[in-house]
Protein backbone atom coordinates (compact mmCIF):
# COMPACT_ATOMS: atom_id res chain seq x y z
CA UNK A 1 0.00 0.00 0.00
CA UNK A 2 1.89 2.97 -1.52
CA UNK A 3 0.18 6.48 0.46
CA UNK A 4 1.21 10.08 -1.23
CA UNK A 5 0.39 13.55 -0.15
CA UNK A 6 0.61 16.39 -2.77
CA UNK A 7 -0.83 19.48 -3.32
CA UNK A 8 -3.73 19.61 -5.61
CA UNK A 9 -3.65 19.71 -9.05
CA UNK A 10 -6.53 20.55 -11.14
CA UNK A 11 -6.59 16.78 -13.16
CA UNK A 12 -7.84 16.06 -9.23
CA UNK A 13 -10.97 17.90 -9.22
CA UNK A 14 -12.72 14.72 -11.02
CA UNK A 15 -11.95 12.37 -8.07
CA UNK A 16 -12.22 14.40 -5.03
CA UNK A 17 -15.64 15.67 -6.62
CA UNK A 18 -16.91 12.19 -6.05
CA UNK A 19 -15.82 12.02 -2.62
CA UNK A 20 -17.33 15.52 -1.76
CA UNK A 21 -21.11 14.61 -3.47
CA UNK A 22 -21.08 11.19 -1.34
CA UNK A 23 -20.57 12.92 1.99
CA UNK A 24 -23.49 15.65 0.97
CA UNK A 25 -25.87 12.42 -0.72
CA UNK A 26 -24.67 9.75 2.12
CA UNK A 27 -24.13 11.60 5.45
CA UNK A 28 -25.15 14.11 7.66
CA UNK A 29 -21.15 14.87 7.69
CA UNK A 30 -22.18 17.15 5.53
CA UNK A 31 -24.78 20.07 5.93
CA UNK A 32 -25.04 21.17 2.47
CA UNK A 33 -27.91 19.46 0.11
CA UNK A 34 -26.96 19.82 -3.31
CA UNK A 35 -24.10 18.03 -5.14
CA UNK A 36 -21.72 20.25 -6.41
CA UNK A 37 -20.41 20.57 -9.92
CA UNK A 38 -17.00 20.20 -11.25
CA UNK A 39 -16.62 23.19 -11.88
CA UNK A 40 -17.79 24.52 -8.15
CA UNK A 41 -14.67 22.05 -6.84
CA UNK A 42 -12.51 23.77 -9.36
CA UNK A 43 -13.27 27.14 -8.89
CA UNK A 44 -13.40 26.40 -4.77
CA UNK A 45 -9.64 25.05 -4.47
CA UNK A 46 -8.63 27.85 -7.40
CA UNK A 47 -9.57 30.43 -5.35
CA UNK A 48 -8.22 28.94 -1.61
CA UNK A 49 -4.81 29.07 -3.75
CA UNK A 50 -4.75 31.98 -4.81
CA UNK A 51 -5.63 33.00 -1.27
CA UNK A 52 -2.83 31.51 0.19
CA UNK A 53 -4.45 28.48 1.60
CA UNK A 54 -3.46 24.74 0.64
CA UNK A 55 -4.87 22.31 -1.11
CA UNK A 56 -3.33 18.50 0.18
CA UNK A 57 -4.25 15.72 -1.53
CA UNK A 58 -4.05 12.10 -0.52
CA UNK A 59 -3.63 9.54 -3.00
CA UNK A 60 -3.75 5.41 -2.62
CA UNK A 61 -1.93 3.38 -5.11
CA UNK A 62 -1.79 6.86 -6.93
CA UNK A 63 -5.24 6.90 -6.79
CA UNK A 64 -7.01 9.91 -5.51
CA UNK A 65 -8.26 9.01 -1.44
CA UNK A 66 -8.89 12.03 -0.12
CA UNK A 67 -8.15 15.91 0.44
CA UNK A 68 -7.81 18.42 2.94
CA UNK A 69 -8.00 22.70 3.28
CA UNK A 70 -8.49 25.47 5.25
CA UNK A 71 -9.94 28.71 5.35
CA UNK A 72 -10.89 31.67 6.63
CA UNK A 73 -12.74 30.69 9.93
CA UNK A 74 -15.12 34.30 9.69
CA UNK A 75 -14.85 37.02 7.37
CA UNK A 76 -14.22 39.72 10.00
CA UNK A 77 -10.29 41.25 10.78
CA UNK A 78 -10.15 39.60 14.21
CA UNK A 79 -10.30 36.40 12.99
CA UNK A 80 -7.62 36.61 10.57
CA UNK A 81 -5.27 34.43 12.50
CA UNK A 82 -8.28 31.73 12.89
CA UNK A 83 -8.96 28.98 10.45
CA UNK A 84 -11.46 26.37 9.63
CA UNK A 85 -10.68 23.23 7.80
CA UNK A 86 -11.92 20.38 5.60
CA UNK A 87 -10.40 16.45 5.63
CA UNK A 88 -12.61 14.11 3.66
CA UNK A 89 -11.57 10.36 2.55
CA UNK A 90 -13.20 7.76 0.50
CA UNK A 91 -13.75 4.87 2.51
CA UNK A 92 -10.40 2.99 0.82
CA UNK A 93 -8.42 5.07 2.83
CA UNK A 94 -10.27 5.61 6.30
CA UNK A 95 -8.95 3.85 9.45
CA UNK A 96 -5.40 3.48 7.84
CA UNK A 97 -3.69 6.43 9.55
CA UNK A 98 -3.96 8.79 6.46
CA UNK A 99 -6.25 11.10 7.53
CA UNK A 100 -3.99 11.77 10.54
CA UNK A 101 -0.72 11.85 8.24
CA UNK A 102 -2.61 15.03 5.81
CA UNK A 103 -3.92 16.72 9.09
CA UNK A 104 -0.13 17.04 10.45
CA UNK A 105 0.95 18.24 7.47
CA UNK A 106 -2.32 21.03 7.54
CA UNK A 107 -1.02 21.98 10.96
CA UNK A 108 2.54 22.19 10.07
CA UNK A 109 1.18 24.71 7.41
CA UNK A 110 -0.93 26.46 9.41
CA UNK A 111 1.56 26.96 11.95
CA UNK A 112 4.20 27.82 9.39
CA UNK A 113 1.66 30.89 7.79
CA UNK A 114 1.30 32.32 11.65
CA UNK A 115 -2.39 30.59 12.87
CA UNK A 116 -3.16 30.57 15.99
CA UNK A 117 -6.53 28.38 16.08
CA UNK A 118 -7.78 25.70 13.64
CA UNK A 119 -11.20 24.84 14.13
CA UNK A 120 -13.42 21.49 13.29
CA UNK A 121 -17.15 21.58 13.07
CA UNK A 122 -18.75 18.47 12.62
CA UNK A 123 -22.64 16.70 13.22
CA UNK A 124 -22.41 15.26 16.87
CA UNK A 125 -23.13 11.80 15.62
CA UNK A 126 -19.71 12.10 13.38
CA UNK A 127 -18.26 10.06 16.68
CA UNK A 128 -15.41 9.07 13.77
CA UNK A 129 -14.61 12.66 13.22
CA UNK A 130 -14.56 13.59 17.00
CA UNK A 131 -12.26 10.67 18.15
CA UNK A 132 -10.06 11.40 15.17
CA UNK A 133 -9.44 15.35 16.25
CA UNK A 134 -9.53 14.44 20.16
CA UNK A 135 -6.38 12.42 19.23
CA UNK A 136 -4.98 15.18 17.16
CA UNK A 137 -5.07 17.35 20.32
CA UNK A 138 -8.71 19.37 19.28
CA UNK A 139 -10.74 20.17 22.24
CA UNK A 140 -14.70 20.59 21.88
CA UNK A 141 -14.81 24.47 22.56
CA UNK A 142 -18.97 24.77 21.60
CA UNK A 143 -22.31 22.47 20.87
CA UNK A 144 -25.19 24.11 19.04
CA UNK A 145 -28.12 21.73 19.15
CA UNK A 146 -30.80 21.58 16.10
CA UNK A 147 -28.42 24.41 14.03
CA UNK A 148 -29.52 22.03 10.76
CA UNK A 149 -31.80 19.87 9.30
CA UNK A 150 -31.05 17.16 6.89
CA UNK A 151 -32.40 13.86 6.44
CA UNK A 152 -35.47 14.44 8.37
CA UNK A 153 -34.04 15.27 11.11
CA UNK A 154 -32.35 17.79 13.52
CA UNK A 155 -28.47 17.97 13.54
CA UNK A 156 -26.59 19.34 16.61
CA UNK A 157 -23.04 21.03 15.32
CA UNK A 158 -20.02 20.58 17.25
CA UNK A 159 -17.42 23.08 17.21
CA UNK A 160 -13.42 21.38 18.10
CA UNK A 161 -10.34 23.56 18.47
CA UNK A 162 -6.71 22.85 18.06
CA UNK A 163 -5.10 25.89 19.39
CA UNK A 164 -1.52 26.07 17.09
CA UNK A 165 1.00 28.38 18.87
Amino acid sequence: MSLEIREYQPADSEAILGIINDSIENTSHNYDYFPKTLEEVQQNFESKIKEGYPVLVGTLNGKVCGYATYGKFRAKPGYNRSLEHTIYLNSDAQGKGFGTELMKQLIHIAKSQGYHVMVAGMDSENTGSYRFHERLGFREVARIPEVAFKFDKWLTLVFMQLILD
